[in-house]
């Protein structure tokens, strides 16, 4: 990863141009919600672009970054661990992956499985592992193939990240389904938050809407905003 990234530039203009762009339409979706962009976690993306282009988000001022791959999430987090962000793991993640995946994610927004869970959970190797953030990704298709827990099963999922004690739950996630206007799909992830929360009165966070569909979830109370390709532009061709 390290020499792949070293061959490859960055238009860091377009990036910041990209960047204060999609920074000055959230704050005009949060201010037409009758909230503030304060109240916002903005987690940029970078699945495919290097670690380069990572380090140049740092310096124009961002600080949540997530990630779709384990190894590649793994090796930038390792490149980059001299600047101070907030990784986020955003993809499907392995059970077997989960206890690596630990060492470098602060956060696992997409935990939608019990074995992946319990993966979390302490074990004789490792007595005292590092606590992280975690969120239950929720399936708000009907289309079980799809990554998340389905609605009614999102509280007992709830209930086993709370039991792990080596995860903290922040709340729920999810991915707008492609035939469904999103607010109407966030609407009902915002019902499915206030289950969680009558559950556990600290996982108040909502991690929804990427590039295409912010401006839906932030009417509909989300507080994460997975932004990729508005920021960072095309992807580069999958490795």
């Amino acid at each position: 990863m390290a020499a792949e990234t070293r061959l490859q530039t960055v238009d860091r203009d377009g990036l910041e141009a990209r960047l204060a762009s999609v920074r000055s339409a959230i704050t005009d979706a949060a201010r037409a919600a009758g909230r503030s962009a304060d109240e916002l976690t903005l987690v940029v993306v970078t699945k495919y672009h290097p670690a380069s282009l990572v380090r140049e988000l740092a310096a124009l001022g961002v600080t949540d970054v997530g990630e779709n791959r384990h190894q590649e999430a793994q090796a930038k987090a390792a490149e980059l661990a001299d600047l101070d962000l907030t990784w986020h793991f955003v993809g499907q993640l392995q059970s077997k992956k989960a206890r690596q995946a630990r060492r470098y994610a602060d956060v696992v927004q997409s935990l939608d499985r019990d074995s992946v869970v319990d993966a979390f959970a302490p074990t004789d190797a490792e007595p005292d592992p590092r606590v992280i953030d975690g969120f239950v990704q929720v399936n708000l298709t009907d289309d079980p193939g799809r990554g998340g827990v389905q609605p009614e099963d999102v509280e007992a999922m709830a209930e086993r990240v709370l039991a792990t004690g080596t995860v903290r739950l922040r709340g729920v996630m999810a991915v707008a389904p492609l035939d469904e206007e999103p607010r109407r799909a966030f609407a009902r992830l915002r019902a499915i938050s206030e289950r969680v929360v009558s559950l556990a009165p600290g996982a108040t966070d909502v991690s929804a809407g990427m590039s295409g569909d912010f401006a839906e979830a932030i009417a509909e109370g989300a507080t994460h905003l997975r932004i990729g390709t508005a920021i960072t532009g095309n992807r580069p061709v999958a490795p």
